[in-house]
């Protein structure tokens, strides 16, 4: 089995648990989820960071680690600031099965639910995807939409 780095996940304190789609991944090997603002973090080098703009995620980030900020996207646009550092990679072109609709029009074009968004990229990067959708109540409708299976 491939060995990569461990996926950074920081999570805004707001973010409802109820909504959130990472909260089921707790306790994984492959995922640590940290609170906003973490005060302790790993090392961050070699990673990079899921994001709505810059340059397409690809097989060449395979050995990369991921850091995926987990928020709103109003949220999540505040906490970009202290990650900036991080080389952002997009997902453009997948569509997402998360029924949401923002209020203040702070969703991308190309936004993805927290999951859904790791999912993509474990996907893209070659990793296994097994068990990333199983508390996921629209995983269904994600993979259908995207031409994907479980």
């Amino acid at each position: 089995m491939d060995s990569y780095p461990t996926t950074i996940i920081v999570r805004h304190p707001r973010e409802n648990p109820r909504k959130c789609s990472i909260l089921p991944l707790q306790g994984r090997v492959d995922a640590q989820i940290f609170t906003y603002p973490a005060s302790t973090l790993p090392a961050l080098d070699g990673y990079i960071r899921l994001a709505a703009d810059g340059p397409a995620l690809s097989i060449a980030d395979r050995d990369a680690g991921i850091l995926l900020l987990d928020g709103s996207w109003r949220s999540a646009s505040k906490m970009i600031a202290h990650f900036e550092h991080i080389p952002p990679r997009s997902l453009s072109g997948w569509k997402t099965a998360y029924p949401r609709v923002s209020k203040m029009g702070t969703d991308p074009d190309n936004g993805l639910a927290s999951i859904e968004a790791l999912y993509i990229a474990y996907h893209l990067m070659g990793r296994p995807t097994d068990g990333l959708l199983d508390h996921y109540h629209w995983a269904d409708q994600f993979l259908a939409a995207n031409g994907l299976v479980k």
